[in-house]
C-alpha cells in the first residue's frame, strides 16, 4: 500500500538515531527522543495560495529535512512507521 499526500502535506520518513551515547551508554528506546530528522517521501498534491496561484512545495523528493519536534501525524505502512506533515512543519533542509 502507498500513500500520497493531499494538499500541502509532506510524507516522511524519520532518520535513525544513533542508540549509543557520546559517552558510550547504551540508550533504550524510551529514553530517546523522536528524531528531528526526516527523509521526504512524498509531496501532497499541492493546492492554491491566498492569491490563487498554485502552491509550489519548497522541498522535493529525498531532501533530508529538519522537522518541528511535536509536528505531523505518525502513520504505518506495510510495517515501517512514517509521518505526515504541512509544509510549514519543515524548518529547513539538511544539506
Amino acid at each position: 500500500m502507498a500513500i500520497k499526500p493531499i494538499g500541502q502535506r509532506v510524507l516522511l520518513k524519520r532518520v535513525d538515531t544513533e542508540t549509543v551515547s557520546a559517552g558510550g551508554i547504551v540508550l533504550v528506546d524510551s529514553a530517546q527522543e523522536k528524531p528531528q530528522e526526516a527523509l521526504v517521501i512524498a509531496l501532497g498534491t499541492g493546492g492554491k495560495n491566498e492569491d490563487g496561484s498554485a502552491f509550489e512545495f519548497s522541498v522535493s523528493v529525498n531532501d533530508k529535512v529538519l522537522i518541528s519536534k511535536y509536528g505531523g501525524t505518525d502513520v504505518k505502512v506495510d510495517g515501517d512507521e512514517h509521518l505526515i506533515v504541512t509544509e510549514s512543519d519543515i524548518l529547513g533542509i539538511i544539506n
